[in-house]
């Protein structure tokens, strides 16, 4: 469940980090009971970036391949790689 706090807790950063690192989850902050800020740990804001890349690329890939793409067998792709760059 989404932790929500008030602007005003923002005054207590331990608390506020202590909270982002113990969760890895984003903290919602309001103010005047409408959303302003999000806030979250350094590992949950990588790992969401790291997860909005990988997205795109599946993305792109299945664009590619509804346009006509090739689609490659991966044991031969990864074999013949092996023979070029490892002997």
């Amino acid at each position: 469940m989404p932790q929500i706090r008030p602007i005003t807790d923002l005054r207590n950063t331990t608390e506020i980090s202590e909270l982002c690192h113990s969760k890895n989850e984003p903290l919602f902050i309001t103010k005047n009971g409408y959303g302003d800020l999000v806030v979250m740990s350094i590992e949950a804001y990588e790992e969401m970036l790291e997860t909005a890349h990988t997205d795109a690329a599946i993305n792109e890939a299945e664009r590619e391949l509804a346009a006509g793409g090739e689609l490659l067998n991966a044991r031969d792709t990864f074999s013949s790689l092996r023979r070029k760059y490892f002997g």
